[in-house]
């Protein structure tokens, strides 16, 4: 067994095994010089303590588990190949970096039209377990797609002071639509992660795009919108004063403004709320872009926070295409929850991607009058991305 270990493990294990046996003889040298010498019988008691064994034996056991994962976990966790297209980016790069720590990762693909080598070339050297490769140009889209079994897409331009996420719809746009037609062409049966704004328009825009090439699985289409939740669970834990590490609370509807619906009523653990208070974190969840993109001053947007998010929704549907039940993210998505056809809500992941739609719940009265409000609203950036993707 301990032959067959990876070199590293072999020398971790072996000196785990010498400080064991070293404090152990410190235990026993006290023992006996309790013997000969009053004086060392203090030293004695304090040195045989079963606290200091029990960590000793405790620190052993963590080090055996740790060996366990390192030298022989490895063969049963899948192959999985993740791509970024928009590596280079703002929200891209710290994203890169971040699925390059993702043990459940074995190749990562990063995409964007330059400056991808040097990341790729940079993040390469971190001793984790997938292999990074660079690409770079429209000529090298469809190499880096090749095999994939997420693509997340946070390419495209990022907000300034002043714009909406509709004041990119241009733009991004028509960066979403090449991009899908790639995926469809090379990838038909990835996971595509959306994050590219406005995403209650542009995951519309990619719907129809795989339509059109005859490879649509409303099953693998997500409109990332964790950021949505972190930002929740954030300022409902500061303003309820919980450990924030504790809290879960859904959002639903879209990723825009008013669309944007925190439902704090299922919020857990319950903070006991006023409603003032909710009314309040319900604004700041909804204006958490805006607040950042002006606190950068026209510098940038959330990007870390973005990434971040980005990450924590990726590696969930790793988890559901390696089969961990009940692995459970809010996301927007084809959906029957509601009268329009693509809606943010509770999504159990699995192994072919959406495994279930999970409903609304029940909704104070607050949190019904802005499900009420937002209808309009989503439903209008639907239809302008359904048109835009129809366009010729």
């Amino acid at each position: 067994m301990f032959c067959s270990m990876p070199r590293d493990s072999r020398r971790l294990f072996t000196v785990q095994i010498s400080v064991y046996f070293f404090l152990l003889f410190l235990s026993l040298s006290a023992s006996l010089a309790c013997c000969f010498s009053s004086s060392g019988k203090s030293f004695g008691r304090k040195m045989m303590k079963p606290s200091l064994l029990r960590s000793v034996h405790s620190a052993l056991a963590r080090g055996s588990s740790h060996l366990t994962r390192r030298g022989y976990g490895s063969e049963s966790v899948p192959q999985r190949k993740v791509v970024i297209l928009g590596a280079a980016g703002g929200i891209g790069q710290p994203l890169s970096l971040l699925m390059k720590l993702n043990p459940l990762v074995s190749s990562l693909a990063l995409y964007d039209i330059a400056g991808t080598p040097g990341v790729a070339a940079d993040i390469s050297h971190i001793n984790t377990r997938s292999e990074v490769a660079g690409y770079q140009g429209e000529e090298e889209l469809g190499k880096a797609l090749e095999g994939s079994d997420i693509v997340i897409i946070p390419a495209g331009v990022p907000r300034k002071p002043g714009m909406t996420r509709d004041d990119l719809f241009n733009i991004n746009a028509g960066i979403v639509k090449n991009l899908c037609t790639a995926i469809a062409k090379y990838s038909p049966n990835a996971l595509v992660n959306m994050i590219s704004n406005p995403v209650n328009s542009t995951v519309p825009i990619a719907a129809e795009i795989f339509k059109k090439a005859g490879t649509y699985d409303e099953k693998r289409l997500f409109g990332v919108t964790t950021l949505d939740v972190v930002r929740a669970k954030t300022f409902y834990a500061g303003k309820a004063k919980v450990p924030v590490a504790e809290v879960n609370v859904p959002v639903v509807g879209g990723h825009a403004g008013i669309t944007i619906l925190p439902l704090f009523s299922q919020a857990t653990p319950q903070g006991n709320l006023a409603e003032e208070e909710i009314k309040a974190l319900t604004k700041r969840t909804q204006e958490g872009g805006t607040e950042v993109v002006e606190a950068k001053a026209g510098k940038g947007s959330a990007t870390l926070s973005m990434a971040y998010a980005g990450a924590i929704f990726a590696d969930a549907c790793l988890k559901g295409l390696n089969g961990v039940p009940d692995v459970v993210e809010c996301s927007f998505v084809q959906s029957t929850v509601t009268e329009l056809p693509f809606f943010a809500s509770k999504v159990r992941l699995g192994k072919n991607g959406v495994e279930e739609v999970l409903g609304l719940g029940h909704l104070s009265d607050y949190e019904k009058q802005g499900l009420e409000s937002l209808k309009p609203e989503l439903q209008s950036s639907i239809e302008k991305g359904i048109k835009f993707a129809n366009q010729s």
